[in-house]
């Protein structure tokens, strides 16, 4: 409970304590005082909490093109919120496996730009992934070669239209055409949200995120990618580690992610564990129970996609 006295005229609160300053400060801060030296404990207590909302706190805006901030020494991260946006209601989760070779035709999305004579299209119909994916923004994501490909996402992925039971395996191959890596996909998410601003901190996900910041870390993290929880390696290309090397222009990657006890989530790169990570607050359940890709600036395609539910 909070109490209030007084000592050799400095006003103590709780172990903190307001000096007399000068005599313009005292003169403002001695009603205030007054008044809580009046009033009982519970009303002590409310004008306290008032005073402290009057004090402005700080912020500080992380970046995409650099690593996560550094937390005081000693401080311990407390696990991120997810944003309060409404969600959609309950719907029943995948009880079969669903795999996509992405080899279907998709929807044509058809190009209006002309050869400026006969009124001919000068580029190909684009295909669209189908209704088996919801994109968060129209035009990033479509098929190539049999292949998902998306560029210039800038946090804009694409979200398998099925339900994720609590526990399932999820497989799918992956390749970045820039040296830069970068390769990412989000796991237990909400299904439609996206970037909202810059910075990638308000996902509603895990997420994995290969060769990230220029081919710097492997990192997986929760809602915040660029949190002081997340778990990452640094990337070494001297390393004899397979699990610390560079995403390889050009190379395609298989990668699995899974969750089997309902709060550990599994990450292997071409048969490496990468992470065995334990959620202390699993993401689970209305809000967090879709799979999607997603990509930060550089082209990335992705293929032969298997989501098994798990029991």
């Amino acid at each position: 409970m909070l109490s209030f006295t007084r000592k050799g005229g400095v006003a103590h609160l709780s172990g903190m304590r307001f000096a007399r300053q000068r005599a313009h400060s005292r003169r403002v801060l001695d009603p205030v005082v007054a008044t809580m030296w009046r009033a009982r404990p519970s009303q002590s207590a409310l004008i306290a909490i008032l005073l402290s909302g009057c004090v402005p706190a700080g912020n500080a805006v992380p970046q995409d093109a650099g690593s996560r901030p550094q937390p005081p020494q000693g401080a311990v991260a407390s696990p991120a919120s997810a944003p309060t946006a409404p969600i959609a209601p309950a719907a029943e989760a995948m009880r079969v496996p669903f795999e996509d070779d992405f080899e279907h035709a998709g929807t044509a999305a058809v190009r209006v730009a002309t050869d400026g004579g006969d009124g001919a299209p000068t580029a190909p119909l684009v295909l669209e992934p189908g209704p088996d994916w919801i994109p968060t923004v129209p035009g990033i994501w479509h098929i190539e070669a049999g292949r998902l490909c998306g560029e210039h996402a800038r946090n804009h992925g694409l979200w398998l239209n099925r339900v994720l039971p609590v526990n399932a395996r999820i497989d799918f191959d992956a390749v970045s055409q820039s040296p830069d890596g970068d390769i990412k996909a989000e796991y237990w998410g909400d299904g439609r949200s996206s970037a909202t601003a810059l910075s990638y901190t308000n996902a509603t996900s895990y997420l994995t995120i290969f060769g990230g910041w220029h081919n710097k870390f492997h990192v997986l993290a929760r809602i915040n990618e660029h949190g002081n929880d997340r778990q990452e390696i640094t990337v070494d290309p001297n390393s004899d580690d397979p699990r610390e090397k560079p995403a390889v222009a050009g190379q395609s990657y298989h990668f699995r992610v899974e969750r089997s006890d309902g709060k550990t989530i599994k990450w292997w790169v071409n048969g490496n564990e990468m992470f065995s990570w334990t959620d202390t607050i699993p993401l689970a359940g209305v809000g967090h129970d879709h799979f999607g890709f997603n990509d930060w600036d550089v082209k990335l395609c992705f293929d032969n996609l298997k989501v098994v539910p798990l029991p």
